[in-house]
């Protein structure tokens, strides 16, 4: 799958203390920016100008890059000093480099470090400092309508009426951008909730572009039948109050040309329309908010016999199996914005020592008080450590370790602000269990600063899991209660066993970003530090 690029990031560089190449005078730094694709490849994205005898470089030039939460984002700064006008760099001396992931600089905000020589040993007491700006335009429209004397298009009953906003491109085609919820509209007067559309969606943030708006009546059968339009301008859109709302007329061509008293085919009422600023995902992580990430490990019998190459928790000559690869991939992204990277890791379904007794919520580390493992290679120090020490059993309960995290996402709503969310990672090998009280695990943790990421390993049937991810319809708990917003994404790892390592974590974590931004804006709460302070 394509990635979606989550927004553009302006990284600015400095650099101090470089070594000085040059005889006489002082160096003449530039820096390239390289960016890694898979494997070693690198390639040039972009350089700054070159700064004339300075070992002390503040350049103006700005690096801007396309950010993606779900991937894992190599960058290479390399420090050189220019003494000659050609474009090769082979020929200029090499004053230092830094390699780190655009994550690192995002979660920092402003990320300095020393740099290194091609060997690896620092190159003298010479560091580079980069600091990440968020490209963007937050603002958000709120509209509040009301329509009234909308034409009848249905012989019998009354029309289903919605609204599609369209906005024009540079070729002067129509680009549709929002579409109301179906009979938000009735055919007498009636107000609609207030509903958001971007800024920039709206009219490419010019207050002055032209917006056309379409009405028409839903019809089952997907043939909707136009009921009128009419174009304006957010200036115009801004004029409207609830004291003193902005009408529009709904006119049908095709009606106007037929009939010779025709005057419109209803009234659309603008009573409310505000530009807001709204948070972005960068802005709570420039801001300090963490991303906690736990795993749980499915540790039942239906895994098949660890010591058995035909077993799901078989390690591999080369020591892995598809637990450890939804580890790596999934966990190797959100490292970089946990500042501690301490990650807390249980098992489920597995008979444990000393006594042996099934356990649904039990640290692979086997230490309850400190259930935590440092970074991503100590979840799997210890899950190596763990697999000869227990018995595989079960039966597949989800809600035990959904439970526990939850109750660490409701401690940390205590706080006010958008400081931590929470990821749990569940790896299993098939069906729920415990199905009611799962969904009601995850209906109540809708509520909390919380997404689950599902993978399950193996050929199973995983229709239930599919049930669980609420991309097609809200899930409930077993007593009817919705989800406030959906938390949970499952892939099966089988899809990915032939894609390059890192499309799993493109796939599961794809919707996060937006997880987080819903849940804070929900409960209107703000980053920690001003990101743009």
């Amino acid at each position: 799958m394509a990635a979606q690029c989550v927004t553009k990031v302006e990284l600015t560089i400095a650099c101090t203390n470089l070594l000085d190449k040059d005889v006489g005078s002082k160096s003449d730094p530039l820096c390239v920016l390289l960016q890694n694709t898979s494997g070693q490849q690198w390639y040039e994205v972009d350089r700054t100008e070159r700064v004339k005898n300075s070992l002390n470089p503040k350049f103006s030039k700005k690096f801007l890059i396309d950010y993606y939460f779900e991937l894992v984002q190599k960058l290479k700064f390399g420090i050189y000093d220019i003494d000659n006008k050609t474009y090769d760099l082979s020929d200029d001396d090499f004053l230092g480099e830094l390699e780190c992931t655009l994550g690192q600089i995002v979660s920092s905000r402003t990320l300095t470090k020393p740099l290194v020589l091609k060997n690896g040993k620092p190159a003298g007491r010479g560091s580079i400092t980069i600091t990440a700006e968020e490209v963007k335009d937050n603002r958000v429209v709120v509209l509040e309508l009301e329509a009234r004397k909308l034409d009848n298009k249905d012989f019998f009953g009354k029309s289903d009426p919605y609204l599609e906003f369209h906005k024009q491109t540079g070729d002067g085609n129509w680009v549709m951008v929002h579409r109301t919820e179906v009979g938000y509209l009735e055919l007498t007067a009636k107000r609609l909730r207030p509903f958001k559309i971007s800024l920039n969606s709206l009219c490419y943030s010019d207050m002055d572009k032209s917006i056309k708006v379409e009405c028409y009546d839903y019809d089952g059968d997907g043939s909707h039948d136009l009921i009128g339009s009419f174009q304006t301008t957010m200036s115009k859109l801004k004029e409207a109050s609830r004291s003193s709302p902005v009408e529009f007329e709904c006119i049908n061509e095709k009606k106007r040309q037929k009939k010779k008293n025709y005057k419109n085919s209803g009234i659309v009422s603008v009573k409310h329309c505000e530009i807001i600023v709204e948070c972005t995902f960068l802005d709570y992580i420039m801001g300090g908010c963490q991303l906690n990430f736990t795993v749980g490990i499915d540790f039942t019998g239906s895994n098949g016999d660890p010591r058995s190459p035909d077993s799901l928790h078989y390690l591999s000559p080369n020591g892995v199996n598809e637990y450890l690869t939804a580890i790596w991939s999934v966990g190797m992204v959100i490292q970089d914005y946990d500042t501690d990277k301490m990650f807390p890791a249980f098992g489920f379904g597995a008979q444990i020592p000393p006594s042996f007794q099934v356990s649904h919520e039990f640290p692979i580390n086997f230490n309850p008080s400190n259930p935590f493992c440092n970074g991503i290679q100590g979840i799997v120090d210890a899950y190596r450590a763990c697999l000869p020490q227990v018995k595989l059993y079960g039966p597949t309960n989800f809600s035990p370790i959904i439970n526990h995290v939850a109750r660490f996402a409701a401690a940390a709503t205590q706080q006010q602000t958008a400081s931590q969310y929470f990821i749990l990672l569940i790896i299993t090998d098939g069906v729920i269990t415990d199905l009611d009280q799962t969904r009601t695990a995850i209906v109540n943790a809708s509520k909390l600063p919380m997404s689950i990421i599902i993978v399950g390993v193996g050929g199973a049937d995983f229709d239930a899991m599919e049930f669980l991810d609420g991309d097609d319809g809200v899930l409930r708990s077993s007593s009817g209660e919705p989800a406030v917003r959906d938390i949970v994404q499952f892939v099966p790892f089988r899809k990915f066993q032939n894609s390059p390592k890192e499309a799993l974590a493109q796939c599961v974590l794809a919707e996060v970003p937006q997880q987080v931004v819903t849940y804070f804006s929900t409960y209107k709460l703000q980053p920690p530090k001003n990101p743009a302070a």
